[in-house]
């Protein structure tokens, strides 16, 4: 096939990378789902996400809007994956991008990635906690321990199984994420026994709720739901027969995502009835929390407040490993210092990158604990910072696709189906809702319009900044700008 890049046209790929070792991973299509569902962490999307998407979003219509989220997600997987037949490469959206829009665009998106994964990381430790300091003195009538002490734990924790290779964290993190569904999954049970199958209100499916609101807002948040998916590329290396356990678990994942969510969401709806919904998620978690006790139980509420922590555990753990592998592909590519791309000659795992994951972590914790802020707009502002760098990246590789496939239209798999009209009706609505987190950023992370717009300054000077390196590279080490994006 034409291994031309992008824009790049005649810049072959790299005739032959350094030698760094190849991770090494034995994850079928039942490990690659449940890694994924932790990552998009059921009971904290329960809990927090789905009242603040039914108070910003289009109120009762907040069901419909999860799905046609799906539904986008699912027209962007076929193109992804039709693409993924030709560029078999471990990158994630960094080999993607590369691919179909160039080297530089290429590498500008592999930094927003990190940034994406790294503010996750980050933002999810402090939640872990302030999470675990509520439930020690709270629920379990212990003493007053600093968060900051419960978030040192969880790193020691996720920096300590980042070190080995994914089977390890596969299988924690597949105990938590069976944990989270049946509390879920019981929780719409018990309400459908007491409302009554037949009693339940279809109203939120009507055209007048789906358009209420704010639509764009609700697919936004529907979006960030399937945060993470693309993990099932990432981890090419480590699965069994990737060929046929990617496509699987992709579709699965999407699948999966999309039907917990909406019916969830649907059935939240119709505990509290109608308009009296809109209400009560004015008091955010506190709402579905006090659902979750009404209908199945105070042992179920703390249980819950329990899996909150243990699922923001699993986050963490993904948003590591995933950030690990984003570096170590730089690493292997040599953008970065080469030793970052070696992996551990044991345990066939990014040990260096994973590593350097953990000081970077420390890098930001350790101040910004030193300087008493608040933990909760910490929180919400790196959190913010992943909703919207994952849009980017969404749309950044959506438009990567087609371009990438109509230069390879010779091989028989590539069809107008997947190179043009799924890839072209994903990339619609995707560039409406970035467009539509852009103009509400503020909203996004919490904070002011000025901080948003600092921070939205910061993203995109990453992009540009990755952009300037590639050309950098192309003029002084021509060897590295041709490795850019696994192009090996």
């Amino acid at each position: 096939m034409d291994r031309t890049i992008g824009t790049d046209h005649g810049v072959p790929a790299a005739e032959s990378t350094p030698a760094h070792g190849k991770l090494e991973g034995n994850l079928g299509v039942f490990h690659l789902v449940f890694t994924v569902m932790a990552f998009q962490a059921p009971i904290v999307a329960f809990l927090a996400y789905t009242p603040v998407a039914i108070l910003l979003g289009n109120g009762l219509g907040t069901p419909v809007a999860f799905a046609i989220a799906g539904v986008i997600l699912a027209l962007f997987a076929v193109g992804l994956l039709a693409m993924a037949k030709h560029v078999p490469n471990p990158g994630g959206f960094y080999a993607f991008i590369t691919a179909g829009l160039g080297r530089r665009i290429g590498l500008g998106s592999s930094l927003v990635a990190i940034i994406c994964y790294y503010f996750t990381l980050v933002g999810i430790y402090v939640l872990i906690g302030v999470s675990l300091r509520s439930l020690c003195t709270d629920l379990f009538n212990g003493p007053e321990i600093s968060w900051w002490l419960w978030a040192l734990t969880a790193f020691v924790a996720v920096t300590v199984l980042g070190h080995f290779r994914m089977d390890v964290s596969a299988n924690v993190l597949t105990v938590f994420l069976v944990a989270e569904l049946a509390l879920v999954i019981a929780y719409d049970i018990a309400v459908v026994a007491r409302v009554g199958i037949d009693a339940l209100s279809l109203q939120p499916l009507s055209m007048h709720n789906i358009f209420s609101g704010s639509l764009g807002l609700a697919l936004m948040f529907g979006v960030g739901l399937y945060g993470g998916f693309e993990a099932t590329l990432v981890f090419r290396e480590e699965v069994r027969d990737p060929d046929r356990t990617i496509p699987a678990a992709t579709y699965i994942v999407i699948a999966l995502v999309a039907a917990l969510f909406s019916v969830s969401a649907l059935i939240f709806i119709n505990a509290y009835g109608g308009e009296a919904v809109l209400s009560a998620v004015g008091n955010g978690m506190g709402s579905s929390l006090a659902s979750m006790q009404e209908y199945v139980g105070a042992t179920a509420m703390n249980i819950a407040e329990i899996l909150l922590v243990t699922s923001s555990f699993a986050i963490t753990l993904a948003a590591h490993n995933i950030s690990a592998r984003y570096l170590y592909n730089l690493g292997v590519d040599e953008i970065i210092h080469p030793s970052v791309g070696r992996a551990h000659a044991k345990h066939g795992s990014p040990y260096m990158a994973s590593a350097l994951v953990g000081l970077a972590v420390l890098a930001v914790l350790v101040p910004f604990t030193v300087s008493g802020s608040d933990p909760y707009v910490f929180y919400a502002h790196f959190v913010g910072v992943y909703s919207y760098s994952l849009l980017l990246l969404l749309f950044l590789t959506a438009v990567a696709v087609p371009a990438f496939l109509l230069r390879n239209r010779a091989d028989a798999m590539t069809t107008v189906v997947n190179s043009i009209v799924c890839p072209v009706l994903s990339i619609i609505p995707l560039g409406l809702v970035l467009i539509m987190a852009t103009k509400n950023f503020d909203l996004l992370i919490g904070g002011s319009r000025s901080l948003a717009t600092i921070m939205l300054i910061g993203l995109y000077g990453a992009f540009a900044g990755g952009i300037l390196l590639a050309t950098y590279y192309k003029r002084v080490r021509p060897d590295v700008f041709a490795r850019i994006g696994r192009q090996e």
